[in-house]
């Protein structure tokens, strides 16, 4: 425990705020003395130390991106996934869920289980096979065996065999011992496979199988449509087949006398042992006749199974072979049972489908019962004992990438009745017509952990659709969709504003803010629009209210550079801006009191204009939108909070900032940045035309693999487009503000607050579009901290943007001046260029009153300052404590009246000041930046604490969040690192060099959340889940599935006497004796290098501290054997003395009677 203290003796450290502004330069705690009232002291006990972090991952949910392989154990009944970026993802059960990662990334080209062993072997593209050793929570590879000379194309592992077969590009096929993964001198070379007449060479190996008649023969298939049955103990071929038509893939009969094989000219061919000259059958199951006789031309069958069944015929299943001619038709999947052809369709390609039987033997009846099918982007599995084969229920979250993840929030320790309120709602609209059987793959072993709490997981979507996941436990379940496009009229193609602002996701979700507690949720769309939903369980007709806010700048009226060339800055700071006026659409009276030169002043989307009946759930409750002005789109929303208690809405991006009051539908506050100021604008501003830039929104509904190195986008602020879909800041791209004006309309009541004394319009334009001028004086370092980074060295300063957009917001109780004495209710605002505002509001208490009498905002109260743009806002009492923000506990407006229980509004506040009799009164800020962190002592404004996050780079993300039953800072940066600083002090606790390149779509989903928990997405298709917490990292492998379960293996069928005696010798077949070193010798050691894994060290020192502890149990037990043996000598020892003494006691009784006649006693 670190107790940190800090007197204030009078004299203060001050940041430039409440009126007096200095430098601009706040870099370092010293300042201006003030005489604010200060505590007497700040007395924080620190508990938090770097012990109680640490980093790792903990599980991936969603769909492996870009599949490749496929495998399944049909003992275990677990499923793996091969990825090109060299993944596996392993499956069973729901919460038996495993990702692994080769430490090359090179593709995983095939997978094969050891069955019932609990290993795996992965081939991937770099040449190199590895065994993974799946007995323990986290998988690792025991053993790696990398080809040198050779290219891998497909391996084969016979059931319950040590021996793999691994066939390459050359045609040649080797053995590789599975346990020590070693290379058998055992070679097939290709030019001995095929016939010395053979002017060509076969092509790759395409397949390997042994016989199911007999283990000793192995089935060897070239590209080119030659197959060889190889005789491994004579080391010669059986036969020989030459097909004109590539081969594919090859399936056997169970009864190993025939097998069928998959052409590139969409044909199947089935082979006879008897006579091998030709096939007994050629179908093309797709290809028609013509007229003119000839046969449709046919795509390629890339794979065939043909399964035995018990009780009817036999299964022949593939993919591909449609004809060439229909062109447009979706990915096949095709069974043929018996007569019967059904042909289901895929929404995306196939990649690999896999046959579930009942037997791992594959000389018995196979009996298929289930086909599973792995798609580009999904994982289907067909059930083959229903006529109609219908699809199992995915019990995995494979949709998440169902339309393109655009945004993510991560809410850990919510209220306990959220998840099943909202699961409840979710289950109605769940899909019908699946298999009623259970999921076939219920491998491996999972169970609840102790250390759980309500988390909730809400992913935003490029359709504009919102998905609510239950996280708990390290699992992820859908709970709830919510589809935004309800709420407006559907636009039509290629017309409205839509169409030409984003044509393809004009209802695509930027950012959420969700009050778990009132069940408010708020959602940010790219056509620059706000939905408001409340929550209620019961269906209800309503009207959504539309508000329109124009939060633009007036072209006609500025002043442009060269008209004040002699004039580098305004006297007065305020004098150069107006607000931009919004306006007020009220379905009760829409366009009531629009001037005429509002109405080309359109939004981006139409909302439903009349009552509508909405299900249970989420309800919409009111929209706002920004509207195009003179054919120019509005800039992006980039900053957004919503406050339950306080009724309130904030929003901002690159022009202003608008404040609306969603209880009485009004706009109470709409004003450009530089008019936020008043007085106390930190830069002498120099206005100047903004520039003719159409915004870019393909960066944020952008589904791609495209990885970006960071260090191209150093430059560039986590505000910009790129990162987070948000408006461009000034140290990045330019913000475009077109031709945006504002009309001169009357103004409206409580529309807009301004300064006292202030004229209502003054002719400049917004702060979006001003100019920095600094002094000449100005030293490096001064300019550095003015934070005007040019995007280049040769641009000029009046090319230069450095419009100041909104980029965080937050509503709390705080004391908005250094004069206050009580908290009231604030609104923190944090720009671009490092500036923190409080806004002082006046919010009426009585219900009544609240309903009807306006909110009042004040003029602006302190300005801070620090480097960069500000990401985050937290604030702490004088003890150090989090301070939550004030909700309004949920209540159904729908819900039928009760006339005992009157529904009022029932709000939950939290004093900042609550410990002011110890501490003074006050509370803590902390506001964390791209480049620095703050601690703020409020009322007082002085800088109590101050860290240099980072030099180099900048953060992304950053948050306040509860670990170990404290609190800390968290950040991510754009170089990888995630770093803990604790509070107030902000000593460095962790930095983590956790991802040395990051992309966009990792900077732009990337969230923070408490318990020690994180979330991005990893892919287009995948959530990855981190933790940063030492007691999480420990508990990890309480709540992680166990992928292996000791099962028994079924046991052979017996073959019978004549099947036996006529089915040749296959179980006498010794592989060993083939395929060893005493008989086939060591095999070059040019060809392949044997490396052993970390989880073979790993699994020996498991062993060893395992033969440790049976060791001193041993001895322990020894011990006690020692001991009791010891006793036992004692008792021995005692029982022959008694027994001496009383043989003494006999004898002297003998003696004494000895002489004595009968009648003498």
């Amino acid at each position: 425990m670190k107790k940190f203290r800090k007197v204030l003796d009078g004299l203060t450290t001050s940041s430039p705020g409440g009126g007096t502004i200095g430098s601009p330069s706040c870099g370092s705690a010293a300042g201006t003395p003030t005489t604010a009232p200060t505590p007497k002291e700040i007395d924080v006990q620190e508990t938090l130390v770097s012990e109680n972090f640490q980093l790792c991952k903990t599980v991936r949910h969603g769909f492996p991106y870009q599949p490749t392989a496929l495998a399944f154990d049909p003992v275990q009944k677990i499923l793996a996934i091969g990825s090109r970026s060299g993944g596996v993802r392993i499956l069973g059960r729901p919460g038996v869920d495993c990702f692994c990662q080769h430490e090359s990334g090179a593709a995983v080209l095939q997978l094969q289980f050891l069955i019932n062993e609990g290993a795996l072997v992965t081939a991937c593209a770099d040449d190199t096979l590895h065994l993974w050793n799946l007995r323990q929570r986290r998988p690792a590879i025991l053993h790696s065996l990398k080809f040198n000379r050779e290219r891998i194309t497909f391996c084969h592992l016979p059931f319950q065999s040590k021996w793999l077969y691994v066939g390459t590009e050359r045609g040649n096929t080797h053995v590789v011992n599975i346990e020590s993964f070693i290379l058998s001198g055992y070679v097939i070379m290709w030019n001995k496979a095929i016939e010395l007449s053979t002017k060509t060479h076969p092509g790759p190996v395409v397949h390997l199988s042994d016989s199911p008649k007999d283990e000793g023969k192995l089935l060897v298939g070239f590209e080119s449509g030659t197959i060889v049955q190889w005789d491994l103990r004579a080391k010669k071929a059986d036969f020989r087949i030459y097909y004109d038509e590539a081969i594919h893939s090859v399936s056997w009969h169970h009864e190993g006398k025939q097998f069928m094989c998959s052409h590139s000219d969409g044909s199947l061919t089935l082979w006879n042992l008897r006579n091998t000259s030709k096939p007994i059958q050629v179908t093309f199951p797709h290809g028609k006749i013509q007229k003119d006789g000839r046969k449709e031309s046919c795509k390629p069958i890339l794979k065939v199974d043909y399964k035995t069944s018990r009780n009817s015929e036999p299964f022949v299943i593939f993919s591909g072979g449609l004809s060439y001619d229909k062109a447009g038709r979706r990915p096949t999947l095709t069974i043929m049972h018996g007569k019967a052809i059904t042909v289901l369709e895929m929404d995306y390609p196939i990649v690999e489908f896999m046959t579930l039987c009942e037997t791992p033997y594959n000389n018995e009846v196979q009996d298929p019962y289930a086909v599973v099918v792995l798609l580009e982007k999904d994982l289907i599995v067909v059930d083959l004992t229903q006529s109609n084969f219908p699809v199992f229920e995915n019990p995995y979250p494979m949709d998440i990438h169902e339309s393109p993840v655009t945004c993510t929030a991560y809410f850990a320790d919510c209220p306990p009745d959220i998840i099943p309120v909202l699961y409840s709602i979710g289950a109605k609209h769940k899909k019908t017509g699946y298999s009623q059987k259970e999921w076939p793959v219920s491998g491996g072993m999972w169970t609840l952990g102790s250390h759980t709490y309500p988390e909730v997981i809400i992913t935003g979507h490029a359709d504009g659709s919102i998905k609510f996941w239950d996280g708990s436990a390290i699992t992820l379940q859908m709970l709830y969709k919510l589809k935004t496009s309800k709420v407006f009229e559907k636009p039509k193609q290629n017309e409205g504003r839509a169409a030409e602002l984003v044509d393809d996701d004009p209802f695509a979700v930027q950012m959420v803010s969700w009050c778990p507690q009132s069940r408010i949720f708020c959602v940010v769309g790219i056509s620059a629009h706000i939905i408001l939903y409340r929550f209620s369980k019961y269906d209800a007709n309503t009207q959504i209210v539309s508000l329109e806010v124009r939060l633009q700048c007036d072209p006609e009226d500025v002043i442009s550079p060269s008209e004040n060339e002699n004039n580098p800055c305004f006297s007065e700071p305020h004098s150069g801006s107006h607000s931009p006026q919004p306006h007020h659409q009220h379905p009760a009276s829409p366009g009531s009191g629009t001037p005429e030169s509002f109405k080309d002043c359109t939004p981006c989307l139409k909302v439903k204009d009349r009552a509508v009946r909405v299900p249970p759930g989420y309800q919409a409750e009111l929209v706002i939108q920004l509207p195009w002005m003179d054919g120019e789109p509005p800039q992006q929303i980039s900053s957004l909070d919503i406050n339950s208690a306080y009724g309130l809405l904030a929003f901002g991006n690159c022009n202003g900032l608008a404040v609306v009051d969603y209880l009485q539908k009004t706009i109470l506050l709409c004003m450009s940045t530089l008019d936020l100021y008043g007085a106390a604008d930190p830069y002498q501003r120099l206005t100047r035309s903004p520039r003719r830039n159409r915004q870019s929104t393909s960066g944020l509904t952008e589904l791609s693999d495209n990885q970006q190195s960071v260090d191209t986008e150093r430059s560039k602020s986590p505000t910009s487009d790129h990162v987070n879909g948000h408006c461009t800041s000034p140290t990045s791209q330019p913000c475009s503000a077109g031709k945006p004006r504002v009309p001169m309309g009357p103004e409206g009541p409580r529309l807009a607050r301004r300064g006292p004394g202030r004229p209502p319009f003054r002719k400049a334009q917004s702060a979006a579009c001003m100019e920095i001028s600094l002094p000449v004086s100005h030293t490096e370092e001064s300019r550095e901290n003015s934070f005007s980074r040019s995007r280049s060295s040769s641009v000029s300063s009046i090319d230069r943007d450095t419009k100041e957009a909104i980029t965080t917001l937050q509503f709390g109780e705080s004391f908005g001046r250094k004069s206050d004495t009580l908290p009231t209710p604030c609104l923190w605002v944090g720009t671009s260029l490092g500036v923190i505002l409080l806004i002082p509001m006046s919010i009426p208490t009585d219900l009544e009153e609240r309903m009807e009498e306006p909110v009042t905002i004040g003029p602006c109260g302190a300005v801070l300052m620090l480097k960069g743009s500000v990401l985050r806002f937290g604030f702490l009492d004088c003890m150090g404590a989090l301070v939550p923000n004030p909700y309004e506990v949920w209540r159904d407006l729908n819900a039928p009246e009760d006339p005992d229980r009157p529904r009022k509004r029932k709000l939950v506040h939290y004093s900042p000041s609550s410990s002011q009799d110890t501490c003074g009164e006050g509370h803590l800020a902390i506001v964390c930046s791209e480049r620095q962190a703050k601690v703020f002592l409020m009322p007082s404004q002085s800088c109590l604490f101050v860290h240099n996050i980072t030099e180099s780079s900048f953060v992304l993300r950053a948050d306040v969040v509860s670990v170990c039953n404290s609190v800390c800072l968290a950040c991510f940066c754009a170089n990888g690192h995630v770093m803990t600083l604790s509070l107030p002090s902000l000593r460095p606790l962790m930095d983590v060099n956790y991802l040395p390149l990051t992309d966009m779509r990792i900077a732009r989903t990337f969230c923070f959340t408490n318990g020690g928990q994180a979330l991005y997405l990893s892919s287009p298709t995948e959530i990855q889940r981190i933790t940063y917490s030492q007691e999480m990292y420990d508990n990890l492998q309480e709540m992680l599935g166990e992928l292996f379960t000791p099962t028994e293996t079924p046991e052979a069928q017996n073959r019978g006497f004549l099947k036996g005696f006529f089915g040749g010798n296959a179980h006498t077949f010794d592989r060993e004796e083939l395929f060893g070193e005493a008989a086939a010798g060591k095999a070059s050691r040019s060809l392949a290098q044997h490396i052993p894994g970390q989880g073979g060290v790993e699994g020996m020192k498991v062993a060893a501290s395992g033969a440790v502890g049976e060791l001193a149990r041993a001895r322990i037990a020894l011990d006690e054997r020692g001991q009791r043996l010891g006793e036992l000598e004692e008792r021995t020892a005692l029982m022959m003395t008694s027994a001496e003494s009383f043989s003494k006691h006999a004898h002297e009784l003998m003696l004494k009677c000895k002489d004595k006649k009968w009648y003498q006693f």
